[in-house]
């Protein structure tokens, strides 16, 4: 089916809830796996990349982001589900722009290092291109802190309700990540999320709101988050660790052939083997949600009422 537009996915979430997952994707294998787990439970659900990674000058390679732009249009539009496409996480605006110009429709830039002016600014000028194209702008305001894994051993730092309020009436996004309690890249453990405050920015901002670090939230304060408005849970951490674990394995059975563990598809590919991993992966959280068996929930009735790119956008200001 075509590429689901984000607010009408959204509208379901609130209409319905339940919230959609970003469930996030590096190659071909991963972005099947979690196709197949949404087609499966017969849920609506968000494929992407993420921009932070793919923009990095440190990569050994360049990446071609048109290609992954069709790539993961493609497999959206080969879904039975509705699927969204987001460019995640990414501090490099000229990457955000050729985004919205590539398939993706949602983009997010994000870089906590920016002052809040500044990031104010640049957002605006993002969400007056991407909304230009039909393409919907999530962004980020506080800074979740660094789990297992984190180098640097920042804290974080929490969203504040009102500023929240005001900026996204600064910059007209259509969807706001914030940070109460949720974690990157957390490799083991659970934690709770402050629901107090989330509960007060719920009130205060009018736009969706998004969790990122869903891997390390505990499940029974994401419900109560849902049950507070999130509408958009973000995974990453705990599918690569499933994925790696599948390939380990799968690599260490040597085949002679070595069409057999490449391109062939049988019990000894490993291609597959990560596929699969990533699939059950997936199968294993997004029951959480509330959004399985959601797949119809986009119904005739939204669509005739489908809110529109901008409505929350700041006052006297064109998106």
């Amino acid at each position: 089916m075509p590429l689901e537009s984000i607010p009408r996915l959204l509208a379901g979430c609130r209409a319905g809830g339940y919230a959609v997952g970003y469930f996030e994707s590096w190659n071909l294998e991963s972005l099947q796996g979690v196709l197949d787990a949404a087609e499966q439970t017969r849920s609506p659900v968000i494929v992407g990349f993420n921009g932070e990674f793919l923009s990095s000058s440190g990569r050994r390679a360049p990446e071609r982001l048109a290609l992954y732009g069709a790539l993961g249009k493609a497999a959206a539009e080969s879904s039975s589900v509705p699927c969204g496409f987001i460019f995640n996480e990414c501090p490099d605006d000229a990457w955000v722009l050729a985004a919205a110009e590539a398939g993706f429709n949602l983009v997010m830039p994000a870089d906590p290092s920016c002052s809040y002016d500044d990031y104010v600014r640049r957002v605006q000028r993002i969400v007056a291109h991407a909304h230009a194209r039909q393409v919907a702008v999530e962004a980020e305001l506080g800074e979740l802190p660094w789990g297992n894994a984190g180098a640097s051993g920042h804290p974080g730092q929490v969203t504040d309700p009102d500023l929240a309020a005001r900026f996204v009436d600064e910059t007209g996004v259509d969807l706001l990540a914030v940070s109460v309690g949720n974690v990157h890249v957390q490799l083991t453990g659970q934690t709770d999320l402050d629901l107090e405050r989330l509960a007060a920015l719920s009130s205060r901002v009018p736009v969706p709101l998004v969790l990122h670090g869903g891997t390390g939230i505990a499940p029974q304060s994401l419900q109560a988050a849902i049950r507070l408005g999130v509408a958009k849970l973000n995974y990453g951490t705990y599918l690569k660790q499933a994925y790696l674990k599948a390939v380990r394995a799968a690599v260490s059975q040597e085949s002679g052939d070595p069409h057999d563990m490449l391109g062939r598809g049988g019990p000894r590919d490993v291609l597959v083997a990560g596929r699969l991993a990533v699939r059950d992966a997936v199968l294993e959280r997004i029951g959480l949600l509330g959004c399985c068996g959601r797949g119809a929930h986009v119904a005739a009735s939204l669509r005739d009422a489908e809110p529109r790119l901008g409505e929350a956008g700041p006052r006297g200001q064109e998106n």
